[in-house]
């Protein structure tokens, strides 16, 4: 339906992206270092407002996550600006270009890219994770092949006319499963993740699924130059369906971390002194017994992750939990919780499930209300400003999954929020003066996924 772009007090602007049936959400305004005359204009009145709208033409695209055509990688290009945000659809298999810079208030689209173009020329369909390259190209890791089954690919896009020029992994080199990746050239380094099959996607979570196989447990490592996947490895159950892939942002380090939604784990990954790669488990969320739920054990699902610019702090969401964590990284092999909130989620305190045994032994969390308005769904995606001091979230993660698990949210549809941080001693609070409330969007309730910073931020700049 509608999407937004919101406007609030920093006059620090945000991408939101939606999936719903007619839109994509976009951007309002120059990035991180705002002008000072666009920060006049912003008054109390327009505090997490929708202040734009870009509908796009076709129904059940899913909109889900987005890159630019150019970002860090591209440095020292003067040709090369962050102008157009890339916006692939999860269903549909378009590719959606948005020009966010003739006018940054009221973005418009510049290109549609159909989905025959990327299943004629690479044999690919349900992209996922966009980045640029340093070369000027786009790239856009795939989760399946245009018959639904799982196919972790990659396709290559011209960085100016946008057509598809082919794969960019060698022939045969096509993992079982795709998500996200993350590239360091520096290491000539590639990782990406697995999520599961399309087909099994499509209809809800059923963990039968995960008996047949139809979703993934293996991160692979790729010769970025040679484009040769050279390792997978194999998480096994505790890493089961292992999605977010975060490189620490220092260009030097050869490190970084991986989210695990169904194994609700956290894993490191690292070069080791013989120049291979290998995984060590950091974090795992213990499930909890409850009951008045579709299972006897409530993993925490986890489903988003990202580390702070400085590398001091990683954050996750806990899906199904409702509860986003942060975690001083300084020991990169032994993260320390030193942040939590309960924004929503499955165990509030006054809904049908009754948690029986808490390893964590925390009490259920009573309702979240902002502004008056309970929050349906959790915390899912997350975006951090550039000085660490705020967190973004938004609550929905697949529309299959929301109506599954979340349907009142679909109902009343989706919310964007904010969390102070002390990015000093650690700690997280909620902003209860903040709420954007994608419910009343004119066509209906709206499903807020993705966030971006047109300036750039800690989830898509890659620094060389």
């Amino acid at each position: 339906m509608g999407n937004a772009c919101f406007e609030h007090h920093y006059s620090r602007r945000r991408i939101t992206t939606s999936k719903s049936k007619t839109a994509a959400c976009l951007s309002c305004g120059p990035g991180y270092k705002t002008p000072l005359a666009a920060m006049k204009g912003c008054g109390t009145d327009r505090i997490a407002k929708v202040i734009h709208r870009l509908e796009v033409p076709n129904l059940r695209d899913e909109l889900h996550h987005s890159g630019w055509n150019a970002c860090s990688s591209c440095h020292g290009d003067a040709t090369k600006s962050r102008s157009l945000l890339i916006l692939p659809a999860l269903i549909s298999s378009r590719i959606y270009v948005v020009d966010v810079a003739t006018d940054p208030r009221a973005p418009r689209m510049h290109k549609i890219v159909e989905p025959t173009e990327l299943m004629w020329k690479c044999g690919l369909a349900n992209p996922h994770t966009s980045h640029c390259l340093g070369n000027g190209q786009i790239m856009i890791g795939c989760i399946g092949d245009p018959s639904g089954n799982g196919k972790g690919g990659f396709a290559l896009l011209d960085g100016e006319s946008f057509e598809v020029l082919g794969n960019w992994e060698k022939p045969g080199d096509a993992t079982a499963f795709g998500y996200d990746f993350w590239y360091q050239p520096r290491h000539n380094v590639m990782i990406s993740t697995e999520w599961g099959a399309p087909k099994a996607l499509a209809n809800g979570f059923d963990m039968q699924h995960v008996k047949e196989g139809l979703y993934g447990t293996s991160i692979h490592v790729w010769d970025w130059t040679s484009h040769e996947k050279l390792q997978s490895i194999d998480l096994g159950l505790e890493g089961a369906v292992p999605l977010e892939v975060r490189f620490l942002h220092e260009p030097s380090a050869a490190e970084g971390y991986v989210g695990c939604a169904l194994g609700s784990t956290v894993y490191r990954f690292f070069r080791t002194q013989k120049g291979d790669w290998t995984t060590e488990l950091v974090i795992k969320v213990p499930s909890k017994k409850v009951e008045g739920w579709a299972m006897p054990e409530m993993p925490s699902l986890i489903t988003d992750i990202l580390i702070s610019l400085d590398d001091r702090y990683l954050y996750f969401s806990n899906w199904l939990h409702g509860d986003i964590r942060q975690y001083d990284i300084t020991d990169r092999s032994k993260p320390r919780l030193v942040g939590q909130a309960f924004l929503g989620g499955s165990i509030q305190s006054d809904g049908p499930v009754r948690v029986l045994e808490d390893p964590e032994d925390r009490e259920q969390p009573p309702p979240c209300v902002i502004k008056g308005k309970r929050v349906r769904g959790a915390p899912q995606m997350l975006q951090l400003s550039l000085d660490g001091r705020r967190l973004y979230v938004t609550t929905s993660l697949y529309s299959a999954w929301d109506k599954q698990f979340y349907p009142d949210m679909l109902k009343e549809g989706s919310v964007m929020m904010q969390l102070d941080v002390d990015n000093v001693n650690g700690g997280i609070v909620l902003n209860e003066d903040f709420l954007v409330d994608f419910g009343k969007e004119p066509h209906g309730p709206v499903l807020a996924h993705e966030l971006r910073y047109p300036g750039g931020d800690c989830t898509s700049d890659i620094w060389l």
